[in-house]
């Protein structure tokens, strides 16, 4: 009896010890206000269409908050978030019901015991560009105009491999549409997206991601290509620079060969003299001439010089204060004044204070 006893203690300690590791669960959050006043003091209150980022001008709002449930063990996580704010009204807006404050929700299954391959589904973070809506992640208030006129969020399925040595990423997308929760009615083709990052070292990151589908009914199928480069460098503690370059196609007619294209650069420098205070200045330039994502009433089509220069004071660990200078440029009379009548230049001056927690 005592043997047995000895056995079945010594077979449960076997088992003990081939029990996977616990799983954490963990709520975090997020909440940025912002005021903003813009030089052309629009009616509406409301910033030029094409920004769908802190786009309410003249009025103290919110721009992103939201509350994060995340679940993560050792072969499956899970994440949602519900939020509120300007961003999610601008753009959600083609979002049914309730999906409308949904910021995040996906969950995922590591598909290989040793190496590092996952496959999500749900919504995600968007695998496009080096901008993301969460405000402090970003090395300016505003977000650029090309972040603004790419995804954001995409809903789908993502198979990502991370390198044993952590110096490669690649991921492919299964995707709904352009970022959409929902399809959009009448389209019943799927949407594709690679993404590669490679990261050699700690100073430098290099990353190309494209997009490849149809975001329109089937009755008038149009299909888009997208490409995306960017590369962060730190090239010293105090200054990094952040360069990026957006290429995009989409057919003119179904069926036809013939494309419109539109195209975007932006250059960040940020200098940072101490832990506490960080200066950024950036450039930015886009050019949509046939109106495929900016559409205007002129013949040139969309056509934007941009830059702005912010200031950030980290008040407290997960507290940042910002303030921002900033102005576009058009070709033609592109911004609307007060009193109706159309200017070149949108100037404004933002800022912001952003907490997580």
């Amino acid at each position: 009896m005592l043997a047995g006893a000895f056995a079945c203690s010594i077979g449960m300690q076997a088992i003990a010890q081939e029990e996977p590791k616990k799983n954490n669960f963990s709520i975090s959050g997020y909440a940025e206000a912002y005021y903003l006043y813009d030089a052309n003091r629009p009616l509406n209150n409301t910033r030029p269409g094409f920004v769908y980022s802190h786009n309410r001008a003249n009025e103290v709002n919110v721009n992103l908050a939201f509350l994060k449930g995340t679940y993560s063990g050792d072969r499956v996580r899970a994440n949602i978030a519900i939020g509120a704010g300007t961003y999610l009204n601008a753009n959600m807006a083609a979002e049914p019901g309730v999906l409308k404050n949904i910021y995040e929700a996906n969950a995922g299954v590591k598909l290989s015991k040793n190496a590092n391959l996952w496959l999500d589904a749900g919504i995600m973070p968007s695998h496009i560009g080096f901008e993301s809506a969460v405000g402090k992640d970003n090395w300016t208030l505003t977000r650029s105009i090309v972040a603004d006129n790419s995804p954001y969020y995409e809903a789908g399925t993502k198979l990502g491999y991370t390198s044993k040595n952590e110096k490669w990423y690649l991921a492919a997308m299964y995707l709904n549409g352009w970022q959409r929760i929902q399809r959009i009615d009448g389209n019943s083709t799927p949407a594709f997206g690679l993404q590669v990052t490679y990261k050699p070292n700690s100073t430098i990151t290099l990353n190309y991601s494209n997009f490849a589908g149809n975001d329109k009914p089937d009755t008038v199928r149009l299909m888009r290509y997208y490409h995306n480069v960017y590369g962060i460098f730190q090239v010293t503690e105090k200054f990094g620079i952040t360069a990026g370059f957006d290429y995009g196609m989409e057919q003119k007619e179904k069926g036809k060969s013939k494309l419109n294209n539109w195209y975007a650069g932006t250059v960040i420098v940020k200098y940072s003299p101490d832990k506490t205070n960080s200066v950024s200045v950036r450039g930015e330039y886009f050019e949509d001439k046939n109106g495929v994502i900016i559409a205007t009433n002129s013949p040139e089509g969309f056509k934007t010089i941009g830059w702005s220069v912010n200031y950030d004071r980290q008040l407290f660990s997960n507290c940042v204060w910002r303030l921002e200078l900033r102005s576009f440029h058009g070709k033609e009379e592109y911004f609307v004044k007060r009193n109706n009548s159309t200017t070149k230049a949108s100037p404004i001056v933002a800022t912001a204070i952003a907490l997580s927690f």
